[in-house]
């Protein structure tokens, strides 16, 4: 990567560029918890060169994705043929009550004001619709978006950098947020939604499966079959799906989930 790339994944992260078992494991999670919304409308928030706007498309929705960087949603619109909004997430520029479905990918740790961009996704959903939530995980043993080393950004997945204080792990990756379960429920105190499930998975390691075959795919699965015991928290990202209630609903969070 040249130092201009390497700014901008350190500050905005890398989209999806090719589509993996661990997109379409992704895929089936979010289609799974969408239901019927998926046919609605649908908003990606986030949506990179479109790789998941694209997919999403294919089920009949209304898709629009919401892009910060303007040259991904430049190609996210060349990829998808779908709209695409060149805006910031903690400002979206949709009524309320817009959408059936909201996607939010691996995103909110990266912009400036994540309890902002909750409250805007939330705020837009229409009563009963949902929003995908994928975020880092602070038990993962990695902090997999590179740290600031001597006033050097390093890339890479360093090890241990999330199990340090807040403070200190946070002057080394200030570019990027990490979030415990706790740290989530703060984003969502006070918002008028109910938890449908709340869980932490392990990546896909497609780069390992395609470096050591076998023995790559045995560390999948093993890490994977984790996500079914308490070990699940050392996964790589928090998913969460959470749906909008009426406010003349059941108090918020009124069904915990998972």
């Amino acid at each position: 990567m040249t130092t201009r790339n390497l700014q901008k994944a350190a500050l905005r992260g890398e989209p999806s560029y090719v589509w993996r078992a661990g997109q379409e494991r992704r895929l089936r999670m979010i289609l799974q918890a969408a239901e019927e919304r998926a046919q609605g409308r649908v908003l990606e928030n986030g949506c990179g060169v479109g790789q998941y706007l694209l997919r999403l498309a294919r089920r009949g929705g209304q898709v629009i994705g919401l892009e910060y960087d303007r040259p991904r949603a430049q190609a996210a619109a060349r990829a998808t043929g779908a709209p695409i909004v060149n805006a910031a997430g903690e400002g979206l520029p949709f009524p309320a009550d817009s959408f059936d479905l909201i996607l939010s990918h691996e995103v909110i740790e990266h912009v400036q004001d994540d309890r902002q961009a909750i409250r805007e996704m939330v705020r837009t959903l229409r009563p009963g619709g949902r929003l995908a939530l994928f975020c880092p995980n602070r038990g993962y043993p990695f902090e997999t978006h590179g740290i600031y080393w001597r006033g050097r950004y390093r890339f890479g997945n360093i090890p241990l950098v999330n199990y340090l204080p807040r403070r200190l792990r946070d002057r080394l990756a200030p570019h990027v947020r990490v979030y415990t379960r706790r740290d989530l429920e703060r984003l969502f105190a006070g918002l008028p939604v109910r938890y449908v499930q709340r869980t932490i998975i392990f990546g896909a390691y497609d780069n390992l499966i395609a470096r050591f075959g076998l023995a790559g795919r045995l560390l999948r699965a093993v890490l994977q079959a984790l996500e079914r015991t308490p070990w699940r928290i050392f996964g790589l990202s928090h998913y969460w799906v959470v749906e909008k209630i009426a406010a003349s609903n059941t108090p918020p969070h009124g069904q915990t989930g998972l």
